[in-house]
Order: structure tokens, then sequence, then C-alpha cells
């Protein structure tokens, strides 16, 4: 087999996805394939409006579900390994990962936003691709979540009615971001979410995983219109 003669799917199917299986990633629950994040920018020329290409990332990789922990741009073999790696930290910063990967079959570029004395970038072998509890180690002590405590709240499960109903990106980033702040004792925290955002379904989603855990056991959740309120209360 020639590795250069195939597809950056082959590569994918072939050599990414065994090693992260053999790192102990669950592919149906912890990984995610070519996933569209974005809807892409409308365009408007005169009265004629089109959307532009959306942003989609070759895979996400999540600790839990809607907890996304690592992101990889997979390229051909005619790529050099760390090809793509722009494109990677472009999306990372997006939804707010912290681990990016890049790879062409050969081996991964693996770059650590979390890194504080070490360098940013290095190149590791397909075998030595991190698990997800080396990740989320890495993570919680850049994060200060190494706390017992800490860990159970933020790792509290989200909202599920197996309607196939999930946050988009940035829903899911203020709600983590803000059950973390919480967990680390954060009391005051303002969220601001334009019009058509989903600042309700973001709003529940906190205020699930906070009372679900026991943290929070009453909760005031206030609205300036009396058909929010009622309509909340019917979801």
């Amino acid at each position: 087999m020639n590795k250069k003669d195939l597809s950056e799917r082959d590569i994918c199917s072939k050599f990414i996805n065994p090693a992260l299986q053999k790192a102990g990633w669950h592919m149906q629950k912890q990984v995610r394939e070519e996933v569209s994040f974005t809807d892409g920018r409308i365009i408007v020329q005169g009265k004629l409006h089109t959307r532009g290409k959306s942003k989609r990332a070759d895979y996400i990789l999540y600790y839990k579900p809607n907890m996304p922990i690592a992101i990889i741009e997979a390229k051909d073999n005619k790529h050099n390994v760390g090809d793509g790696m722009q494109q990677a930290l472009d999306y990372s910063e997006i939804l707010q990962i912290p681990f990016a990967f890049t790879s062409n079959g050969d081996s991964f570029v693996f770059h650590d936003k979390t890194s504080t004395g070490g360098p940013l970038e290095k190149e590791i072998s397909l075998d030595a691709f991190p698990s997800p509890e080396t990740l989320w180690e890495k993570y919680s002590k850049n994060k200060a979540l190494e706390d017992p405590k800490v860990q159970q709240i933020v790792t509290q499960d989200y909202y599920s009615d197996n309607s196939g109903m999930a946050p988009r990106y940035y829903q899911q980033n203020a709600i983590n971001r803000t059950v973390e702040a919480i967990a680390k004792g954060q009391s005051r925290i303002l969220l601001v979410m334009a019009t058509g955002t989903g600042k309700t379904y973001t709003a529940f989603n906190i205020i699930w995983r906070l009372w679900k855990n026991g943290i929070k056991k009453r909760i005031l959740f206030l609205a300036d219109r009396n058909a929010l309120a009622y309509s909340n209360q019917k979801r």
C-alpha cells in the first residue's frame, strides 16, 4: 500500500481512527467526525444573497458529551504532518478547545494551549496519542479544576431528553465556562447574548447542571414578560 495514493478519508479510517481507539477514545461517544459547527456567513450583493462555506472540523473529541477537549485536522499523505495546524487553531479558538492536532497518517503534531513550561507544539507517533483522561487532567490543572468537588460539578451531565437536540457551539461555550466559574466559587457572572441565540436554552442547561449536582437547590429565573415565563414553564 502506497500511503501517498490514499485519500484524506482513507488516512482517517486507516490511521487516525485506530490511533484514537488505541488511546482509549470511545468512537461513538467521544469522537465526532466532519463536524459542521457554523452555517456559513451570509453574503449580500445588491438584492441577491448567498451563504458562504460553513466551518467544518475533521474531528472533535469530547471528554464527555458537550464537553469538547481536542480538535484534529486531517490531511492526505501528500501533505506534511503539520499542515492544517493554523486551521485547527482557528477552529479551536472559536470552539474554546485547549488541544489541537494535525495528522497526515504518519504521526501527529500536538499543539498544547495549556503548556506553561515546555514547547507548545511537538510531533508524536500514532501510538502516542493521549487518552481522554490525560487531556482532561492537563486541562483541569491549567484551569484550576483539580479539586474533587469542583470536578464533580464541571463534569455533571447535560440534560438529555432523547430528542437529539444539542447546544450550538457558542451556547456550549457559555454553559461550560459558566459552570466552571461557579464551581470555582465565582458568584457574579454576566452572559450577554443577542436576540435569537437561545438565551433560555442556555440558561436552562446551566440551571439543570447546577441543580442536578446539588450545588444550587433553589434558583430564581426572572423574565421581563409573562409570556416568556409561561413559555419557559411549558418547556
